[in-house]
């Protein structure tokens, strides 16, 4: 028995929905689970953007293809519109048939060391940001490889993978980038560039063998907190003693369709 995971946002209408992905299942020889087993060949993710960030953080980046349903609004890494009641029927039976592509998707992640020398990493699909509480300023030491670059001041940064140069990325004004490219965009938030603090205005490209080196300045006897996102997951920290943001072997595979193509998806999603 083939069998498929599907993961829902929650809302009514991804339930709907769900309920639906289910019968056409099975009545194509599939069974369904709702939790990512083993044996699943396959994860169904019923949302938007945001519910495939979820279900990819849920189950710990699953190494099975994954396949989105869009009931949201942008759908960027979604591939089945439930609009049009024949699409699902013809995926399904392509999926048998192996008639689709994997788009193998980079992630990026953050290893956290603290004063006491413990460390911690978190990973993501789309971006880590750094910035500080409390809409507070941040100035952040930044190395490129062994090279001291600046000591960025402003609200933060956003280090982004190439899929997740169409997420926030894009709306701080970064570059939109091909996901068959292997890079990191180092993109500045509201950064200050002042006589007295001069900071990059503008996107920084990386290679994908080259690492992103943070050491924040905290002001002595002062509680200032930094605040690492992955993916809008948030983890706050008092006591960092440096940042290292690099590529990971971690890879997501992207179910589409034969006809996918990138560059007709960002026509059609933002122009």
């Amino acid at each position: 028995m083939r069998i498929v995971t599907i993961f829902t946002n929650g809302t009514s209408v991804s339930e709907k929905e769900k309920e639906n992905l289910i019968k056409t299942f099975e009545k194509n020889g599939f069974a369904v689970r709702e939790n990512c087993s083993p044996d699943s060949e396959l994860l169904v993710c019923v949302g938007g953007d945001g519910a495939f960030l979820r279900a990819v953080h849920t189950y710990h980046f699953p190494p099975i293809p994954i396949v989105g349903v869009n009931t949201g609004h942008l759908g960027f890494f979604q591939e089945i519109s439930p609009d049009d009641p024949q699409e699902l029927e013809r995926f399904i039976q392509e999926y048998k048939e192996g008639r689709y592509t994997l788009q193998p998707l980079n992630t990026v992640q953050a290893v956290v060391t603290t004063k006491a020398g413990n460390q911690m990493v978190h990973r993501g699909l789309n971006e880590i940001v750094i910035r500080g509480s409390h809409s507070y300023s941040v100035h952040l030491n930044i190395a490129i490889g062994n090279s001291p670059i600046e000591k960025f001041s402003g609200d933060g940064i956003l280090v982004a993978t190439s899929a997740g140069s169409t997420a926030y990325n894009y709306s701080l004004g970064g570059s939109i980038v091909d996901p068959r490219i292997k890079l990191l965009q180092v993109t500045p938030i509201a950064p200050m560039n002042t006589t007295a603090y001069r900071s990059f205005t503008s996107s920084i490209l990386l290679p994908s063998e080259l690492s992103l080196g943070i050491v924040p300045e905290m002001a002595p006897g002062k509680s200032e907190q930094l605040i690492l996102l992955n993916d809008g997951i948030e983890h706050t920290y008092t006591d960092v003693k440096e940042i290292k943001i690099e590529f990971s072997e971690t890879i997501i595979n992207l179910l589409r369709f034969e006809s996918y193509d990138f560059w007709d998806k960002v026509k059609t999603k933002f122009l």
